[in-house]
């Protein structure tokens, strides 16, 4: 089978037993190098894909892809808003919602928390609080028996378990003879919600919307409505869709608004961890300078009789491009498939970890995500392996290129 003089020749420095075992060591480190260090970045990259998922399911199970509400002021026609909202296709489910800021007291313990007025019925269709309830169900909640249920870390911080009387401050007041009165309600415990998220289990405390409502003097107004879409990606095409489409008066907004900036610091951390962890595979790839600088030097000689033979300067270039470019892409290939491996089964290899050596990478007790999970993106695979390629090659132009200027005679003189 026909193949260019340069590719054989190339192929052949590559593979071939050379007389200086230092120089295949050294090939040998840098294909290993460059294999851990891409291995590594997709890896860690996995990993981080996972948390952000993570983060991200855990967020929205509170929070909603979008949300209609009025300017300042609280939605009175929301039946209207709420039917308008649905017949968008991207649209699956629709709730609305009270919401205010009070003060919790439970005896000598206060804390401040947002509460949030919603329909037992409706909820599940655009959260998933139902599903990480730890005591007591979201069913429970029934309008006008002044219910309440805890977030897990607010109800340890004010001391309140399922069956306890709390009592709710809002920052309304009422005006009595007396003077003004801060307005306040007694609410019966009757359930506690854990969604792994601190901002969320700290400061949100569930009712009835129709308790919330008249705690804050809504009448049958509320304070917005929470959509759920097919697609959360989309959620800022529709919401500027819904926007358009009902005018002024009303704001809608996203998840991606609401949340910007934590995904945002997410975002940034995983372009900082790719530069710092492609450096890795940049010193790896650049071994391969110093290997052929010493390749170039022991075959002196071959490329002084190669160019006798008629060889042009630029197939010389050509002859070390190539392999360094093969070592480069054996090293690459090794860390893609290592790293693929890795990242497919990282939830399945550490905890086999933390069992053989009897420890525990991330408690439970201390983290709320106490598994590292991982998501392996294709796209990641591909531009690692473009980059760490890229690299590679670059660092076979100065040694090639001092190859490609050997002179014959000089290179014969004593040989």
């Amino acid at each position: 089978m026909f193949r260019p003089l340069e590719l054989y020749i190339g192929l052949r420095y590559t593979g071939a037993k050379r007389r200086n075992h230092f120089i295949s060591f050294i090939s040998l480190t840098s294909i290993l190098g460059i294999g851990l260090g891409v291995a590594a970045l997709i890896t860690v990259l996995s990993v981080m894909n996972g948390f952000e998922q993570e983060l991200r399911v855990r967020i929205l199970g509170m929070a909603s892809h979008a949300s209609i509400s009025g300017y300042q002021r609280p939605l009175s026609d929301w039946r209207q808003a709420a039917d308008f909202a649905q017949d968008n296709p991207q649209v699956t489910g629709v709730a609305p919602y009270v919401e205010g800021e009070v003060m919790l007291t439970n005896g000598k313990n206060v804390s401040g928390a947002l509460v949030r007025g919603v329909l037992p019925d409706e909820e599940p269709r655009v959260s998933t609080v139902g599903e990480h309830m730890r005591a007591g169900n979201l069913e429970d909640l029934r309008a006008g028996e002044f219910r309440i249920i805890l977030g897990s870390e607010l109800a340890y911080n004010i001391g309140a378990r399922v069956g306890d009387d709390i009592t709710v401050v809002t920052p309304q007041a009422n005006f009595s003879p007396a003077g003004v009165l801060p307005r306040l309600r007694r609410f019966h415990v009757i359930g506690i919600f854990e969604v792994g998220m601190f901002e969320y289990d700290r400061g949100i405390a569930l009712m009835h919307m129709e308790d919330a409502a008249r705690l804050f003097k809504l009448g049958d107004a509320v304070s917005g409505v929470r959509l759920k879409l097919e697609d959360l990606f989309q959620a800022p095409q529709v919401s500027r869709e819904l926007a358009q489409r009902l005018g002024a008066g009303l704001q809608v907004q996203d998840w991606t608004r609401q949340h910007a900036n934590f995904f945002r610091a997410v975002q940034t951390e995983k372009r900082v961890m790719f530069v710092i962890l492609t450096l890795i595979v940049a010193v790896a790839a650049f071994n391969i300078v110093s290997t052929l600088v010493m390749v170039v030097t022991d075959k002196q000689s071959d490329i002084a009789i190669l160019r006798t033979l008629g060889a042009t300067p630029g197939a010389i270039l050509r002859v070390f491009m190539i392999q360094g470019a093969m070592i480069g892409l054996l090293g690459m290939a090794i860390g893609v498939a290592g790293g693929i491996a890795l990242a497919l089964n990282v939830e399945t290899i550490v905890p086999a970890i933390e069992s053989a050596f009897g420890v525990q990478f991330m408690p439970a007790d201390v983290y709320y995500i106490s598994d590292l999970p991982s998501k392996l993106n294709w796209p990641d695979v591909w531009h690692i392996g473009l980059v760490a390629f890229v690299l590679s090659f670059m660092a076979t132009l100065y040694p090639a290129w001092r190859a490609s200027r050997t002179q014959p005679a000089e290179a014969l003189r004593y040989e």
